[in-house]
């Protein structure tokens, strides 16, 4: 693989698949952790553990532990839109959808971004990108047809599965549009996530105790260690991984990792939840990864944040 002056570059291929397939696998151990506790206490359990986590991993590696007065705002915002909303809206959106759809919704998360960098950035999108992102929501909305026509009494929950998906997807946008500004590229990759992480955590508890009350707690080992692999390996490990990939190879070519996290999602979606695979579904899934990996070829300048979980 080579990096972004054009030579090739060490030390990436295997972090490359280390994070692809751990998110490829978190939609569904998210599904697992929707039980008896509120989505939104697990939410701020998941980040309470992955800020000590991210808090070691970033003093291991000697970056500094305190930020600037002037960065408090930046990260507090990327903390509560990315860890908060983002993740709050994932949760609840797979209690209405499977998790495989989730994620392949989630995949168009380079068209938000897309979009706000023109706005915040003034890195205008080029005709070849919005004509292929345009492919890839036609074959997002074959997929959620499919999903009404297999059982139309299910079709106020499929739009709310959408809806929160899509909240979902505009705080992962608004975060990871924010981290590509001055502002925040001068802060230490470890030290920023930590902090985040760690406002995020406060954000989701001040959340969770108004919408679900009191803290509740499952005591199942299913349950404790889904909830490990999704702090300390899909949010501290992967996150530490992926930006310093981002730096070596580029936001483009380290983006090709959104196109394939839909695929081992919707693979072990078949496998643990029974998606019934049709001939346009299947129709739907080729349109809407072929429409990213084509969107993200025909603009590698665009930074592609990476998948919510």
């Amino acid at each position: 693989m080579k990096g972004v002056d054009g030579r090739p570059v060490h030390g990436v291929i295997l972090p490359f698949i280390i994070f692809t397939l751990i998110w490829g696998s978190t939609w569904i151990v998210i599904r697992d952790q929707l039980g008896t506790v509120a989505p939104q206490w697990s939410v701020t359990y998941r980040f309470v553990i992955a800020a000590a986590a991210m808090f070691a991993i970033a003093a291991w590696k000697g970056e500094p532990l305190t930020l600037g007065r002037q960065d408090w705002l930046a990260v507090g915002t990327i903390g509560v839109f990315q860890f908060c909303v983002n993740f709050n809206a994932v949760y609840v959106a797979e209690h209405f959808i499977t998790s495989g759809l989730v994620a392949t919704v989630f995949a168009l998360l380079l068209i938000p971004n897309s979009l706000l960098a023109w706005v915040m950035l003034g890195q205008r999108p080029g005709g070849r990108f919005l004509a292929c992102s345009a492919i890839a929501i036609a074959g997002i909305g074959l997929l959620f047809y499919q999903e009404l026509l297999r059982d139309q009494a299910s079709g106020t929950a499929v739009l709310a599965g959408i809806g929160f998906t899509l909240i979902g997807i505009m705080g992962a946008s608004v975060s990871n549009v924010l981290q590509a500004t001055e502002k925040v590229r001068h802060i230490p990759i470890l030290t920023m996530l930590a902090w985040a992480m760690t406002v995020g955590a406060v954000a989701d508890g001040a959340l969770a105790l108004t919408i679900a009350g009191q803290p509740t707690f499952e005591w199942t080992w299913s349950y404790l260690a889904g909830l490990v692999y999704l702090a300390v390996l899909a949010s501290a490990l992967c996150f530490s991984l992926y930006f310093p990939v981002v730096r070596k190879i580029g936001p483009g070519r380290a983006a090709y990792s959104s196109a394939l996290v839909p695929i081992v999602a919707m693979a072990l979606s078949t496998l643990f939840e029974g998606y019934d695979w049709t001939l346009l579904s299947a129709s739907g899934a080729a349109l809407a990864i072929g429409g990213m990996v084509l969107a993200l070829m025909s603009r590698r300048q665009v930074a592609a944040p990476p998948p919510a979980d």
